[in-house]
């Protein structure tokens, strides 16, 4: 989120103005909030056995600063088809592998436990289908005989600050071809 916020200046085609959580002490809120970005929080605990009404929370908050593109990055929930539809063609995410390998959690160990040469990270289009949406850009980095997933995670995420922007300034410029770095 960081790097995102960032990167939206000079003549990035895009503007932060809103930084929306479903943590109420996450990190980033605090950072962003450091950065002149409003924020805001929808605790999804404060909607157990409710997805429909956590989402509609969720879309009043965000419809609030009428954004253009919804950018996900560490929002470990899973939307519903209603909340993804209702963004449909606005809505990034980023993910620590190439997809549509490692879909889900764990993959930098997956990735070292299957004898991979290689791991990464991908931007895609939010639909439906768990990190499945259309691949807009990835990058890769070689894994070492010695990583842990520790060890590659952090390796990915540099990419990951690398490629995110680059992929929203281009979806931001309604340029979807893929990136690859």
């Amino acid at each position: 989120m960081v790097r995102l916020v960032e990167s939206m200046v000079g003549d990035h085609p895009a503007r932060p103005c809103l930084v929306l959580s479903n943590v109420p002490d996450a990190g980033g809120l605090q950072k962003a909030r450091d950065m002149g970005v409003p924020t805001a929080v929808v605790d999804h605990r404060a909607f157990k056995g409710d997805r429909e009404g956590f989402e509609k929370a969720l879309i009043s908050e965000i419809d609030a600063y009428q954004p253009d593109i919804i950018a996900l990055a560490g929002f470990m929930r899973i939307l519903t088809p209603v909340f993804i539809d209702y963004y449909a063609g606005r809505m990034l995410n980023i993910h620590p592998s190439l997809l549509p390998k490692y879909r889900g959690l764990d993959t930098h160990a997956r990735a070292i436990a299957a004898g991979d040469a290689e791991a990464g990270c991908s931007v895609h289009e939010v639909t439906a289908e768990l990190d499945g949406g259309p691949i807009l850009g990835q990058a890769r980095v070689a894994i070492d005989a010695d990583d842990t997933p520790d060890t590659l995670a952090a390796r990915v995420l540099e990419q990951e600050h690398r490629l995110y922007p680059a992929v929203l300034r281009r979806f931001a410029s309604d340029d979807r071809r893929r990136l690859d770095l």
